[in-house]
C-alpha cells in the first residue's frame, strides 16, 4: 500500500503532457488513462541513469513464478548504442523512435518461470511462464514511466540475434521488448477498447 501512495504522490509531482501542465490530484487511474503508445519524442529532452535506475527498481516490485524474478534489462543510454539498437529494430520502429534517447531491451531467463526444481514444466505453458513474469514487469515499468511524466513505446519488432549482440546477452536469455523512452510531443487519442462484456465472464 505504501507504494502506491509513494506512486500516487511522484505522479502528481512530475506527470506532464505535451502542452500543459501537471493536472492537480491525478491518481493511479490517471496515469493508466494517460498512458499511450508514443511514436513521435521530443529530441531535446533526456532522461538520466538515475531515473532509468528509478523505472528498474519498480519493475522488480512485480510478482513472478515462485519470486523466480527472471526478467532482466539492458539499457542504451550512450547515442552510439541507441543508435545501434535503432538499427535492428525495423524501419517503421526506426523511424517512430527518433527523438527516443534511451532504449530499453526487456529478457527473461528460461527455465525458472513454470518449472519445478527438478527442472520438469510444472504445466502446459512451461516457458511461456517466462514471458508471462516479464510482460508483468515490463507492464509495472512503462507505468512507473508515466507516473514520472516519461513516455514509452513497447515494439516486439527487432533482431533478436543482433540485440543479443549489442548487448552480449547470454544464450540462456529470451530477447523479448525493445522499450524506446522519451517524452511524447503530441497526445495521441486513445485508441478504443473492446466492450468489457467481450472480455470478461462471470460465473
Amino acid at each position: 500500500m505504501k507504494k502506491f501512495f509513494f506512486l500516487f504522490v511522484a505522479a502528481a509531482a512530475v506527470l506532464s503532457c505535451a502542452g500543459g501542465a501537471n493536472p492537480a490530484g491525478v491518481s493511479f487511474d490517471d496515469v493508466i488513462a494517460s498512458r499511450r503508445s508514443i511514436r513521435s519524442f521530443d529530441a531535446t529532452k533526456t532522461i538520466s541513469e538515475a531515473d532509468v535506475r528509478t523505472l528498474v527498481a519498480s519493475a522488480q516490485e512485480a510478482p513472478s513464478w515462485t519470486n523466480s524474478q527472471p526478467s532482466r534489462y539492458y539499457v542504451a543510454m550512450s547515442a552510439e548504442k541507441a543508435d545501434a539498437v535503432r538499427e535492428v529494430i525495423g524501419d517503421w520502429n526506426r523511424r517512430n523512435t527518433e527523438g527516443a534517447h534511451v532504449f530499453i531491451v526487456s529478457t527473461f531467463v528460461r527455465g525458472k518461470s513454470g518449472f519445478r526444481a527438478n527442472g520438469e514444466p510444472a504445466n502446459e505453458v512451461g516457458e511461456g511462464w517466462g514471458a508471462y513474469d516479464n510482460g508483468l514487469s515490463d507492464a509495472y515499468l512503462i507505468l512507473k514511466a508515466r507516473a514520472m511524466g516519461f513516455d514509452t513505446l513497447i515494439m516486439g519488432g527487432r533482431d533478436a540475434a543482433a540485440i543479443r549482440g549489442i548487448f552480449g546477452i547470454p544464450e540462456e536469455e529470451t530477447v523479448m521488448a525493445v522499450i524506446a523512452l522519451g517524452y511524447r510531443t503530441a497526445n495521441p487519442e486513445r485508441p478504443a477498447r473492446k466492450p468489457l462484456d467481450e472480455v470478461v465472464k462471470f460465473f
